[in-house]
């Protein structure tokens, strides 16, 4: 275990574990200046060789082809039944296609993608041993200045220096965020230098950034539970709809065509909740409307979720977390909307 792993260890959440209070100082470092996170949650996957981009083209749910280097993409890997085996960001460095990816589906992904290479010349590995991931909140830019000799300006756009990678993601709490993916040796370096500048944070306060920008996360808990747009995928740019075939294309491409779309991914925000668990209406408790998809404690207490329901269930009565008298939920509007036919 690094010094990176060692310090964020225990801010990491077993399968259906309740999470930890996130202190409050680092809410408000995220508001009135800047906050750092080691992402000890994420892993990363490296796919090498001249066949790289078109055989992951062929696998996930965005282009890989047209992914040039100053742009990061999300994606997801479904099974033939169009359900989502992983969630992850996407981005080229020199001859390798990088993912990074929720830890704990980095493992079945990685073998199941490596079941498919056939005759390509691509090579998948795990690179989370040499390589590792920071995120930053707030007002971060002077700080990121004395690593990057630029920022990048947009969303999911990125810049490659010495040091790795810089990424803007999406805002959250009206806040710009970063994610810098590098040599492990060198962030862990520069570790120190930071928390002289920035607030540190764990884990979970990236988990309840995310949530808040309206990003899911497929997870252990989660894994071939969705198609992409029950998750917003389509509406986050994670789908491309004229691109060529990959497993599942057949069924995303009906959910998108067919009709309106009946369920989608909302936040909310409750006394708790697990990933995984299952959500009931009021009106009808005897069967499930939904799903939990991520958890993060919110601020002043209690849970932020994102939820996958059938979007009837919102339009009124009440909605529950694990059983129809289980603790009740209470929706707040994302920040993105919905496709006017959704």
């Amino acid at each position: 275990m690094t010094a990176l792993d060692a310090m964020n260890s225990q801010t990491q959440l077993s399968p259906g574990s309740a999470p930890s209070a996130i202190p409050a100082d680092d809410f408000e470092a995220v508001k009135t200046a800047g906050a750092f996170v080691p992402l000890t949650q994420f892993g990363v996957i490296d796919i090498k060789g001249e066949d790289a981009a078109s055989f992951l083209h062929n696998q996930v749910t965005n282009d890989v082809q047209h992914l040039d280097a100053s742009t990061a993409r999300l994606a997801g890997y479904c099974s033939p039944k169009g359900r989502l085996l992983g969630s992850f960001l996407m981005w080229r460095s020199a001859d390798t296609v990088r993912l990074l990816i929720s830890h704990d589906v980095q493992a079945p992904v990685q073998k199941r993608l490596s079941m498919f290479v056939l005759r390509a010349k691509a090579k998948l590995s795990d690179a989370t041993p040499e390589l590792a991931a920071v995120g930053f909140a707030g007002d971060v830019r002077a700080a990121l200045s004395g690593i990057f000799d630029a920022l990048p300006d947009g969303v999911h756009v990125k810049v490659e220096g010495p040091h790795g990678a810089l990424i803007r993601v999406p805002d959250a709490a009206h806040r710009p965020r970063f994610l810098w993916v590098g040599p492990r040796a060198d962030i862990e370096a520069r570790l120190p230098e930071l928390g002289e500048k920035l607030r540190r944070a764990g884990p979970a306060l990236w988990d309840w950034l995310d949530i808040h920008a309206g990003e899911p996360r497929i997870t252990q808990a989660t894994t071939e539970q969705f198609v992409p747009q029950m998750v917003n995928f389509d509406v986050l740019g994670a789908v491309n709809f004229k691109k060529g075939c990959y497993p599942g294309q057949e069924i995303v491409a009906r959910s998108q065509y067919r009709g309106t779309i009946k369920r989608r991914t909302a936040l909310a925000h409750g006394e708790s909740a697990t990933p995984g668990a299952e959500l009931f209406h009021s009106a009808d408790p005897g069967q499930p409307c939904g799903m939990v998809v991520n958890v993060a404690p919110a601020e002043g207490g209690g849970v932020d979720c994102l939820v996958e329901i059938k979007l009837a269930s919102l339009d009124n009565g009440s909605v529950h977390v694990g059983a129809a008298d289980g603790p009740a939920l209470e929706f707040v509007p994302l920040p993105y909307a919905f496709p006017a036919d959704a």
